[in-house]
């Protein structure tokens, strides 16, 4: 997992890139000065950083991404200047910016100024294995009941609406929901419903037409079109406005799409999987979910358990995530005390399995030659 410091003084700057990142696997801190972004270089390995123009970087030998709301040349040239890998303008082209990332990570070339010192330990590429990655962990039988639903699900073209609260695995379980099914072959588009303005989500679902409003300066395919022939995944989709679930019905219920700017209609031939940790039908009753479509979306509902209801799985979860993660830092897997395991086990995971991750994460970068109760205590 590639590790991203965003570096911005606007909060909801930083909430927006960090928000959009980890859904689409990147592990992320966010801070508004040079201060604090030092602070944790010293302590964190990060692949990459993005910085607003208006920020310091910090000198730690890490290559950076500029993104400023000034579109002129002179910024951008001067940011190139300063070791700048790639220059974005606010507000940020997602795709790009991921373009970008992946670009930076896989061909890290900083400037001189900003070169690690010869003595400097190499980062090795942090990428765990795809077939590592994938699997579902656990023994436990409510992990069992999932698995038992998804073998039951995939084979067969009905919507599934995948429930449980932030961390727990909802996309994991779409993953294996796709790879399972006939659609297998064919792609798996995700989009984050809450990440995305409400005055975005319909270009980004249904695509635009070239000109279709000031910043379209190309015709664009949406994720309905995207995923034509595969599965959708719409994750937060109880963050989704209104007047885009409007949209969305229309099109799981026509199969057809059109794009903004557009009077004509394409047909698509998608899956939707969808992922809330909201009760829907709370929100239904408050107003804020349509319940045509939340009927659409929930013909098969897949619920994914928090941590706290499985901790037995927690001693498999805590060795893999030794495991892959000591393989992307290049390093030896540390032992873990079983006290240490015991305490792990009676912790309350607010945050599930990703909060997991990165406890694991932390005490493998801060513990000595393994990892005892002490440090559970200390860094926990």
């Amino acid at each position: 997992m590639a590790k991203v410091l965003i570096l911005d003084q606007s909060k909801s700057v930083r909430n927006i890139l960090r928000e959009r990142l980890e859904y689409e696997g990147f592990s992320t801190e966010a801070v508004e000065d040079e201060a604090a972004a030092s602070v944790l270089c010293e302590k964190i390995p990060f692949d990459v950083i993005l910085s607003d123009t208006e920020c310091k970087v910090p000198d730690a030998g890490i290559p950076f991404i500029a993104l400023s709301s000034d579109t002129s040349i002179d910024t951008a040239v001067e940011a190139v200047r300063n070791g700048a890998q790639d220059f974005l303008t606010k507000p940020i082209d997602m795709n790009r910016l991921l373009q970008s990332l992946h670009r930076t990570i896989d061909n890290p070339n900083p400037a001189p100024a900003q070169a690690p010192p010869a003595a400097a330990p190499v980062r090795r590429s942090r990428r765990a294995h795809p077939a590592e990655a994938e699997r579902i962990i656990g023994v436990s039988p409510e992990i069992e009941h999932v698995r038992q639903l998804i073998d039951k699900v995939a084979p067969c073209e009905a919507r599934v609406l995948i429930t449980g609260e932030n961390g727990t695995g909802k996309e994991l379980v779409a993953r294996w929901l796709h790879a399972k099914s006939v659609r297998a072959a064919a792609p798996f588009v995700e989009v984050n419903c809450a990440a995305i303005p409400s005055e975005l989500i319909e270009s980004e679902l249904f695509g635009h037409e070239r000109g279709a409003f000031t910043s379209a300066v190309k015709q664009r395919k949406g994720k309905f079109e995207q995923a034509d022939g595969g599965t959708l995944f719409m994750d937060e989709i109880g963050d989704m406005s209104l007047a885009a679930q409007a949209k969305v019905l229309r099109a799981l219920q026509e199969s057809r799409i059109s794009r903004v700017g557009s009077d004509r209609d394409i047909e698509v031939n998608v899956r939707v999987v969808a992922a809330t940790n909201k009760n829907l039908r709370e929100e239904i009753h408050k107003g804020n979910f349509r319940e045509d479509l939340y009927h659409r979306l929930a013909v098969i509902v897949v619920r994914v358990p928090p941590l706290r209801e499985h901790a037995g799985d927690i001693p498999a979860l805590v060795e893999h995530f030794i495991r892959t993660i000591s393989a992307e830092y290049g390093s030896v897997p540390k032992p873990i005390d079983a006290d240490a395991l015991a305490d792990l086990q009676r912790m309350p995971w607010s945050g599930n399995i990703r909060e997991l991750r990165n406890v694991i994460e932390r005490l493998i970068i801060l513990s000595g030659d393994r990892i005892t109760a002490r440090d559970v205590k200390e860094y926990c």
